[in-house]
């Protein structure tokens, strides 16, 4: 499974509402960090498939929904749990902190 792509038209349904916990990594593709993150998304998706959604949201298509969340700084990592946001996580950072956050 790759991540989902997170737009406003799908954030209600893929984010909010969902039964298990949701990774949504806020990026954008001119960011080095960013990048640097993403085999380490694509990992966590693949490992946590069935348990917990891993999601990717591009701040610079989704302006309204990275303001709605202060996103000030990315890349930024959130996880939500019925539909509120149970931790973040800002910069580059390691795939055990991430998995920290899915515990």
């Amino acid at each position: 499974m790759s991540e989902i792509k997170i737009t406003r038209d799908n954030f209600q349904q893929e984010v909010l509402q969902s039964d298990i916990p949701v990774l949504v990594d806020f990026w954008a593709t001119w960011c080095g960090p960013c990048r640097m993150l993403a085999p380490t998304i694509e990992e966590l998706s693949r490992e946590y498939e069935g348990r917990a959604k891993i999601c990717k949201l591009n701040v610079d298509e989704e302006p309204q929904l990275a303001a709605q969340f202060g996103i000030v700084s990315i890349p930024t990592v959130k996880v939500f749990r019925n539909g509120a946001v149970s931790g973040s996580l800002v910069g580059l950072r390691s795939k055990a902190e991430l998995e920290g956050l899915l515990r």
